[in-house]
């Protein structure tokens, strides 16, 4: 008995395109999770940044003291995260209130600002 020649098997052709639709497949699906992973880390610093500028300003309202005016900058380290803030505090426009402006930046990226946080701090006198 002899097989028809459609079901004798694939042709070298077919299985070519086949490989081919399914590397493209896998190609987009490792783009995709790339992406995924790319966006997770920096959603994670951007979290750390936050919570580093947040202990700050907690800290500001904490202690009750009038918060002197200037700049200055100090480590914030979040974890293995290196992160730098710098703290500035500026008059307002009522002298019974302070502006008080936190920003993180990568300790490794210096140019790089990942957050800024403000806050009016009242004379706790």
């Amino acid at each position: 008995m002899r097989l028809r020649p459609s079901a004798q098997g694939f042709t070298l052709l077919e299985v070519l395109v086949a490989l081919v639709i399914v590397g493209t497949a896998l190609g987009a699906s490792l783009r995709a999770v790339g992406s995924l992973t790319q966006n997770s880390n920096g959603l994670r610093t951007a979290m750390m940044a936050t919570w580093s500028a947040e202990n700050r300003l907690s800290q500001i309202r904490l202690a009750g003291t009038w918060p002197p005016t200037g700049k200055r900058s100090f480590e914030c380290p979040q974890g293995a995260l290196k992160l730098v803030c710098e703290e500035e505090v500026m008059p307002t426009p009522n002298a019974a209130f302070r502006r008080v402006e936190v920003s993180v930046f990568d300790a490794e990226n210096p140019e790089r600002r990942i957050i800024k946080l403000n806050q009016i701090v009242p004379n706790a006198l």
